[in-house]
């Protein structure tokens, strides 16, 4: 199949260091690569990837000190896959809704991932404008504010089976991984390992507008802390050590995420992990296995003391089982081919020509797109 990915330009794919969206496109692109398809990945320049790059800026926005606005850029980007849309028998979008107004016009279907949180008051129109757009959610939490959508699946992220390295030994501290903001809770975070008489290690990113918050909040906190050691912003084999080194992960956010990479990456290491019930974190963990949801940080603290028996080789197995890259690509392809299949069913309905895809002009079995295509489970979700 010949599958366009188009990226957002903030930061490259994959990114350096922080960027999820941009590490599941990533991800995603190789393994459908890897897989056989022909895949175009429109990012930005400094991309490194196995599929056809066509760059939409020369370098990631968010490196280059001159870039001031980041939305004409990727305006240029929407013209630019409108452009090459013929070349695609689907183009797979990760702009959030920017390209919401050509999608139909395009000569191939499209879907669109939708990797933020949802807000009603100012999307609920949009989505009754563009009511045939086809969505993917990354959870089922993440659909909850606007359920009428035109969601076509849930698909959890997943992550390259060799990416992270198991350990079966468990370290002495806890971890914190993400960034500097309010919704984090990196605030429990550091009383959780207070009263657990624990040592917490934060690994963190710091944006600039989320300085003043760090300065005011945060900084003086971790002063008064002695039990917190900050590390600052880690990729590659140091977050790999950094994630497998520790005893528990915590994750005590104060907003409804909608998926939590840093919780599929911690268990990817064998780490087990203590959430809040929040957003998607019930699907993503399997309780008693993976780590534990609580509620507060009374829990959480008891939660510490309850981690070292969980098994870590069976934080692995679920990780393999659940989140693996392969699985995630083989979930998107069977979004692709009911995607085609209708855009080839309406086609010759119409009297157009049929997509080479169908090139015997079969009519597929329709049932297969009227609801959403539920992929991305597993017996241990049980």
């Amino acid at each position: 199949m010949r599958i366009a990915q188009v990226a957002p330009l903030y930061e490259s794919v994959p990114p350096k260091l922080y960027g999820g969206t941009e590490r599941v496109v990533s991800y995603l692109t190789e393994e459908l690569v890897r897989q056989g398809h022909e895949v175009t990945l429109f990012a930005s320049g400094d991309s490194r990837t196995n599929a056809r790059l066509v760059a939409g800026c020369p370098r990631a926005l968010w490196q280059e000190p001159g870039c001031l606005e980041t939305l004409p850029h990727h305006v240029r980007l929407v013209t630019m896959v409108v452009r090459e849309a013929d070349r695609f028998d689907l183009i797979h979008f990760h702009l959030d809704y920017l390209h919401f107004p050509v999608v139909g016009r395009l000569p191939c279907p499209t879907v669109t991932t939708l990797h933020g949180r949802l807000y009603p008051p100012d999307q609920e129109a949009l989505f009754d404008a563009y009511p045939d757009v086809p969505l993917v959610s990354i959870s089922d939490d993440q659909r909850r504010p606007i359920p009428r959508a035109n969601w076509r699946a849930t698909i959890y992220h997943g992550l390259p089976l060799d990416l992270h390295t198991p350990r079966d030994a468990p370290g002495t501290y806890l971890a914190f991984l993400g960034r500097i903001s309010p919704e984090k809770g990196l605030e429990k975070a550091i009383e959780i390992a207070r009263r657990a008489g624990m040592t917490l290690r934060v690994a963190a990113k710091i944006y600039p507008e989320e300085r003043t918050y760090y300065e005011r909040e945060i900084a003086p906190l971790l002063r008064a802390s002695p039990w917190v050691e900050f590390v600052g912003e880690v990729g590659g084999a140091a977050k790999d050590a950094f994630l497998g080194g520790a005893s528990a992960l915590l994750f005590p956010i104060e907003w409804a995420e909608p998926f939590g990479l840093v919780m599929i990456e911690a268990i990817a290491c064998g780490t087990p992990v203590i959430a809040f019930r929040r957003g998607s974190v019930p699907e993503v963990m399997v309780e008693g296995v993976t780590g534990f949801v609580v509620d507060n940080v009374a829990e959480a603290v008891e939660a510490v003391g309850r981690v070292s028996g969980l098994s870590r080789r069976l934080c692995r197995q679920v990780f393999a089982q659940r989140y693996g890259a392969d699985r995630m690509a083989r979930d998107y392809q069977a979004v692709y081919r009911n995607l085609v299949s209708e855009k080839d069913w309406t086609a010759s309905q119409d009297g157009r020509p049929l997509n080479a895809s169908h090139p015997t002009g079969a009519i597929p079995n329709r049932r297969v797109i009227l609801g959403p295509v539920e992929v991305g489970r597993s017996a241990l979700a049980s």
